[in-house]
């Protein structure tokens, strides 16, 4: 009886919604490159072009389109992103072509506010909105006419592989997930790198200084920019951060629209992921899930945590014990012995990714 009570007060209440007259979907126009402009050649095994769509927030994103030259009929078909911070000329690009030589329709996309997709203020970033984006790959691969809607799986890189896994928790129409070197925002947003910001008094330390750089904004009239990777490097600096700039202040993945290679994100750009905790419900997760990571990354606790989550219900960095996955049998880690965070970028000296790998769980779970 309750459950019918609750049922019918939903309906009632998206009832009301949907006597609404319908909204258009018109997109908006963007300024797109036409010239060949990726931090990687362009395969002679595939046929490129850009193209756009429209997410349900109104945004109008920018992708490059990558189709096999020896496809026929109906294909299978990705849809990729990330880094965070990143832009789809550097490493969704790379996996997206990769991907097509291999026998997949993909599409590399940049999220709204960053690239050449629309959204102001530019440099701007929310678990919702960024979940949507991914949704709204799948709604454009979904509507061609040359790719079979019941194969269509996402990759997620870096911040973008735990955007992967919210929107696979989300959408069942996404059938296999790859989350590649992936961090989880919103964790190391809320509670710092390896949670050692993981306090009441921290995160108020944090919210305050976004509230003082908020009304900085205000009284300046112009947005701040937090800035990129940092460069020079400092003596001191980490190996991973040492590792970041090797990528993405070098040319082996400097990009002039890319955030990370530039100015990075706006100061306050980011707030929404330090107040929000996703993933929740990744262990109801029922389609296949495949997280890669390097053994020396620095970030491979976000990785591991993740999937200990997604199978059991419970694992270090959550606060929440749920019910184990009802299809634990399709989740796969995988460690990549010596490989480091930005290793999985591009594969970095030793040629890391696992391609062999990633073609093999999405032609198996792709069916």
């Amino acid at each position: 009886m309750k459950h019918l009570f609750i049922t019918m007060v939903a309906a009632l209440l998206f009832g009301a919604c949907a006597q609404n007259k319908t909204t258009n979907m018109n997109e908006q126009n963007l300024t797109l490159t036409r010239e060949w402009d990726k931090t990687f050649p362009l395969s002679d095994k595939v046929s490129h072009e850009k193209v756009t769509f429209k997410t349900n927030y109104g945004f109008t994103l920018a992708a490059d389109l990558y189709i096999p030259k020896s496809a026929q009929g109906k294909l299978k078909a990705i849809a990729v992103s990330g880094p965070f911070g990143a832009s789809k000329e550097q490493c969704s690009g790379l996996y997206a072509m990769t991907m097509a030589e291999r026998g997949f329709i993909t599409l590399a996309f940049d999220p709204s506010f960053t690239g050449e997709s629309s959204g102001e203020p530019r440099r701007t970033a929310s678990p919702d909105i960024n979940t949507e984006d991914f949704l709204a790959a799948v709604d454009y691969l979904t509507m061609r006419d040359d790719v079979d809607a019941e194969r269509i799986g996402i990759i997620g890189i870096c911040g973008w592989g735990g955007i992967a896994l919210n929107a696979a928790a989300q959408d069942p129409r996404i059938k296999a997930t790859a989350a590649m070197t992936m961090y989880d925002m919103t964790r190391v947003s809320g509670n710092g790198y390896f949670d050692a910001d993981n306090s009441e008094e921290a995160r108020h330390n944090a919210r305050q200084a976004w509230a003082e750089a908020r009304t900085a904004d205000l009284e300046s009239g112009k947005y701040a920019q937090a800035g990129g990777v940092i460069d020079p490097l400092p003596e001191d600096a980490p190996q991973f951060v040492k590792d970041y700039h090797d990528y993405y202040k070098t040319p082996r993945g400097y990009h002039e629209r890319s955030g990370n290679s530039n100015d990075g994100w706006r100061t306050t750009g980011c707030q929404a992921y330090a107040n929000a905790r996703f993933l929740y419900y990744i262990n109801e997760i029922r389609t296949a899930v495949l997280i890669v990571h390097g053994e020396k990354a620095h970030s491979r606790y976000f990785g591991e945590n993740a999937y200990q989550y997604m199978v059991n219900g419970k694992a270090e960095g959550y606060d929440v014990q749920r019910q184990p996955n009802p299809v634990p049998a399709n989740k796969e880690l995988l460690i990549i012995p010596g490989a480091s965070h930005c290793d999985l970028y591009d594969g970095g000296k030793d040629k890391v990714i696992p391609w062999g790998k990633l073609e093999a769980f999405f032609t198996e779970n792709l069916k």
